[in-house]
């Protein structure tokens, strides 16, 4: 591990196109540079985990900056070979505390949306005294915005199976089943809601999968390979009964699909089960321009949305589908859509951890000004998490809203 870490830090440090894009890269320089010998080799190999511990998994390196990726023969992958680190050193030394709950998002998220207990966590998250003691005893910082917990849940709000008709196209069956995700399920229920009504008004059977589990994203950001094992086992046979039945897959958070578009894939390469789910995996407006190429996209659109600022997310951008929200949002008469494709700065945990979250607003500055350069009538990125981090930057009293909720509002429905 550390032979390739130091081969892959001296291309880097070689290159530094990537310095303005996390802190991953500046840690590496600024440990290179004030070394003896000014390279690598001088370094202590021990210091190699700071480099790891600033890398977040948001791919960007590797999608936007690196020339030095596979077919090339250096065969650089910064963001896996960073994964690989984390999971060696979870597997030599167990995570502090604070690490292992916040990213057991499945099982904390269930308890604080309980009856009763989500306006408790609610008001916790808005009690100055009480974040401060949040941070001085768990790490988590006095001023990170925290998600907003609903008893009402996702599933709750659900509505029965559809009788829709579906209409198959070229590319798409046209019935879904939407995954949840522990997010959406417990923080953004009505972003699943209006994710349900645009499908349906697009004449799109659709259905709410039940009992699934966590994607796992949080616990690979952390190095737990094998509690993404789990969650994976969990999932798939869910996932399959659906596929089976004929719907594709889908749901509000573009990291949970990279997680089942790309990450697993690459984690499990010989599972056919793995690669049958990742196929059926659509982002929500990849999915509605491949209806439209085939003439069954609604677009009837009853209200213009105006100027949008739309933040694209890292997870999104990585998988390759191309600018689709820009290009479905377009579509809505009188709409301007000025996209933004830097890091939000939010990046899972990265944002709540009190070492970090300094870092993290740094990160978000340039969106947060680009958002206030487009005067735009609203602002939102397909990531909630990023959302509400722009949300939080900007600190004027505004509200960002995902593509998804901007869609609805346009169908009026």
């Amino acid at each position: 591990m550390d032979a390739e870490l130091e081969r892959v830090f001296d291309v880097c440090h070689g290159c530094r196109r990537c310095v303005n894009l996390c802190e991953a890269f500046p840690t590496l320089f600024d440990l290179i540079d004030e070394s003896d010998t000014m390279e690598v080799d001088g370094v202590d190999k021990a210091d190699f985990g700071k480099v790891v511990e600033q890398c977040y998994l948001c791919d960007l390196c590797a999608e936007t900056k690196c020339p030095y990726l596979p077919p090339h023969e250096w065969r650089i992958d910064f963001p896996h070979l960073m994964l690989r680190a984390k999971a060696a050193r979870f597997k030599e030394s167990k995570p502090r505390w604070r690490d292992r709950l916040i990213t057991s998002t499945g099982g904390a998220f269930k308890a604080l949306s309980t009856p009763g207990v989500a306006p408790l966590a609610n008001a916790a998250a808005n009690n100055a005294t009480l974040r401060g003691l949040g941070e001085r005893l768990a790490g988590i910082h006095k001023d990170a915005p925290l998600p907003v917990f609903h008893s009402r849940t996702a599933s709750r709000r659900a509505a029965p199976t559809d009788d829709i008709e579906p209409r198959a196209g070229s590319g798409t069956t046209g019935k879904v089943a939407v995954y949840v995700t522990c997010y959406g399920e417990h923080n953004e229920p009505n972003v699943v809601e209006d994710l349900l009504a645009v499908l349906r008004h697009n004449g799109i059977a659709v259905k709410l999968l039940a009992g699934t589990a966590c994607c796992g994203m949080p616990k690979f950001e952390l190095g737990d390979l094998d509690s993404v094992a789990a969650h994976k086992d969990a999932n798939l046979p869910l996932f399959l009964d659906a596929i089976d039945d004929g719907h594709e897959l889908m749901s509000i958070v573009p990291s949970c699909t990279l997680m089942y578009r790309q990450e697993l894939p690459l984690l499990f390469p010989h599972d056919e089960a793995v690669a049958r789910v990742g196929e059926a995996f659509f982002d929500p407006f990849e999915y509605l321009v491949l209806r439209r190429r085939d003439g069954l996209a609604n677009l009837d659109f009853e209200d213009s949305l105006g100027k949008v600022a739309y933040h694209a997310a890292c997870h999104q951008r990585v998988q390759s589908i191309g600018q689709r929200t820009r290009e479905f949002l377009s579509l809505v008469p009188d709409t301007e859509v000025t996209m933004i494709e830097r890091c939000s700065g939010h990046d899972g945990t990265y944002a709540v951890k009190a070492e970090t979250y300094p870092k993290a607003m740094k990160i978000a500055r340039p969106v947060v000004r680009r958002v206030r350069e487009a005067e735009a009538n609203t602002y939102g990125s397909d990531c909630p998490m990023a959302g509400r981090l722009i949300e939080h930057g900007l600190d004027d009293g505004s509200t960002a809203t995902h593509p998804i909720s901007m869609l609805r509002r346009a169908y009026a429905i």
